[in-house]
């Protein structure tokens, strides 16, 4: 089958033309620029050919998001987020592929864990797919003999977060930054001074702690400490380091220092710390709460920064569902976390609507350096004989949040801009802001 996209604003590595695309079956065929020779001809000769046309004027036609770090609940946690709806949500956001976290009930400690998540991804998943190992004090042997075309990365939870997977014994850490055979992704929080943090605030507040002390218990300090830990290990064993989520300006310079000695070690900044900033906690309370906790706008203005001048180079959201019902409690019983995949995109254009990014580098950010960052095969580009994983938005009609994830909310209301279709391996999944109901997606594969 052969589909063409045509009139659109193709957005793809670092350029912005006019053109069209085509895609056969589920691979990109072709990439035509308008100002080539003989373009008119050839885009009327395509449309007397093509089976199907999806007309893209006034479009921007970029390659589908690429979504490094989310939490999907699934197994264990169903009645916040399950794969099916949550990779719907993902779809209708422009989101193509995923990559989900391992602090599930039972946690994805060992291969055969990962294994059934990728069992019921296949059944069910709208978008492509795929599932990190976590590490434990004790499960080196996983580790050691995991796939590492099948698996994205290891993840380490250095401080506690929601499921409770802390790897806090020196030896096992030392022992996963020397042997680990693919990238590692760690979460970086010091649990102990966050303990200390959090019992400082119930003697002062008792069970009345304000939200705007999560910033001060989920404290820089704390995310400085564990991160500086994880940097020492990466260049002792000159590991494949990615720390994910960074908060902290302090973090950013650390980065940047260790990036210069071993080159394997980057970071990810999630969506949420570059929209808002502490000033978020008054106005929205418990649905704010997330692990690291959102900083100051110092902070937020250094993490877009980072960005700008190529310190940090992917975008994840840290999307981690939780009802409503669950969110709307005190300090000490709210979850922490933001569900946020389907709105990701449409956060970033915004920010490019203010002037703060251009859209290229927004697309480098969310499927480009993703994609390259953990060697995925054929996809994140628009590359003739990639897979054809796309994302049509129109970056100033405005549209209305209606949340498909199964935690039903989020924390804005509208954006300027509109994902009116998605492609996954050249189905679409997503066409005029609704979802077909089709599915063709796939494991990720990954060049190593």
């Amino acid at each position: 089958m052969l589909t063409l996209i045509e009139n659109g604003s193709i957005v793809n590595e670092g350029r912005v033309f006019k053109g069209c695309v085509t895609v056969t079956d589920e691979k990109i065929t072709g990439i035509y620029e308008d100002s080539s020779d003989g373009f008119f001809h050839q885009l009327e000769r395509l449309e007397d050919v093509a089976d199907k046309v999806v007309d893209a004027e006034g479009m921007c036609v970029a390659p589908g998001v690429i979504d490094e770090h989310v939490h999907f609940r699934e197994p264990g946690a169903t009645q916040k987020g399950c794969i099916e709806s949550e990779s719907r949500a993902a779809a209708l956001g422009g989101v193509t592929s995923f990559m989900d976290m391992p602090n599930n009930n039972p946690p994805a400690v060992t291969n055969e864990a990962v294994e059934a998540k990728f069992a019921i991804a296949e059944r069910t998943s709208t978008i492509n797919y795929s599932f990190y190992l976590g590490a434990t004090n004790s499960n080196l042997s996983e580790i050691e003999n995991l796939d590492p075309k099948h698996i994205p990365a290891v993840k380490i939870f250095m401080g506690a977060s929601t499921g409770d997977m802390l790897v806090d014994d020196p030896a096992a850490l030392d022992a996963i930054f020397e042997r680990c055979p693919i990238l590692i992704a760690t979460h970086c929080e010091d649990s102990q001074m966050i303990g200390a943090n959090l019992e400082e605030a119930k003697r002062h507040y008792c069970s009345l702690i304000p939200f705007r002390m999560h910033e001060s218990i989920r404290s820089r300090e704390a995310c400085m400490s564990s991160t500086r830990k994880a940097l020492d290990l990466a260049l002792k064993h000159n590991s494949n380091l990615h720390i994910l989520h960074l908060s902290t300006v302090e973090e950013l310079s650390m980065l940047g220092a260790a990036h210069e000695k071993n080159p394997n070690i980057s970071g990810e900044i999630c969506v949420n710390y570059l929209f808002f900033d502490d000033s978020a906690y008054d106005r929205f309370g418990p649905l704010i709460k997330c692990n690291p906790s959102i900083k100051a706008n110092a902070d937020m203005l250094a993490l877009r920064a980072a960005l700008n001048d190529g310190t940090v180079r992917c975008i994840g959201t840290d999307h981690a569902p939780h009802l409503f019902s669950e969110k709307n409690q005190d300090y000490l019983h709210a979850p922490s976390g933001i569900p946020s995949v389907q709105y990701s995109l449409q956060m970033m254009v915004e920010l490019c609507r203010q002037g703060v990014f251009r859209l290229q580098d927004v697309v480098g950010w969310m499927s480009h350096e993703p994609a390259r960052r953990y060697n995925i095969k054929d996809r994140g580009f628009l590359r003739k004989g990639y897979k054809a994983d796309i994302v049509i938005f129109n970056a100033e009609k405005p549209s209305m949040v209606i949340p498909a994830s199964r935690a039903g909310w989020f924390l804005i209301d509208k954006f300027g801009s509109t994902v009116v279709h998605t492609m996954v391996n050249g189905i679409l999944v997503v066409e005029n802001g609704k979802l077909t109901l089709a599915r063709n997606s796939q494991p990720l594969v990954f060049d190593r």
